[in-house]
């Protein structure tokens, strides 16, 4: 059975969108820390990232660090955090949040952003990826 990430990355639920290539995708948190909050998954459904082949996961850590520069140039900060939970969905996925501090990095707090900024976010992310 498809995960929802699965689901996300086929179109099959919408989202707003901020990379994509033939095995991973990226698109913004619903339910964001930070601005920009953006998640990055494998097209190819693997619970436990430490179960992917490590062909898979560096391909993956490679496609986020190219996500991870496209946030830094929409939304200039420090460095752009990467976190591992997990538990959340039974796909596996990183988060990554730019930061300017480590208290930005709170999965307690959440920022409200309605779907028009989340638009805007997600197409500027979108166009500094089509850069690199």
């Amino acid at each position: 059975m498809a995960t929802l990430f699965s689901k996300i990355a086929a179109g099959e639920i919408p989202s707003f969108k901020c990379a994509e290539d033939e095995n991973f995708y990226a698109f913004l948190d619903i339910n964001p820390v930070v601005k920009a909050h953006t998640l990055v998954i494998p097209r190819k459904e693997v619970d436990y990232i430490f179960d992917m082949s490590d062909a898979d996961l560096a391909a993956f850590e490679v496609f986020a660090k190219k996500v991870a520069r496209a946030i830094k140039a929409a939304f200039p900060c420090r460095k752009v955090a990467e976190v591992v939970l997990g538990l959340e969905v039974n796909h596996a996925h990183i988060h990554l949040l730019p930061i300017n501090s480590e208290a930005d990095v709170d999965f307690h707090h959440h920022v409200k952003l309605t779907d028009d900024e989340q638009r805007d976010i997600a197409a500027r992310i979108y166009a500094e990826f089509q850069k690199l």
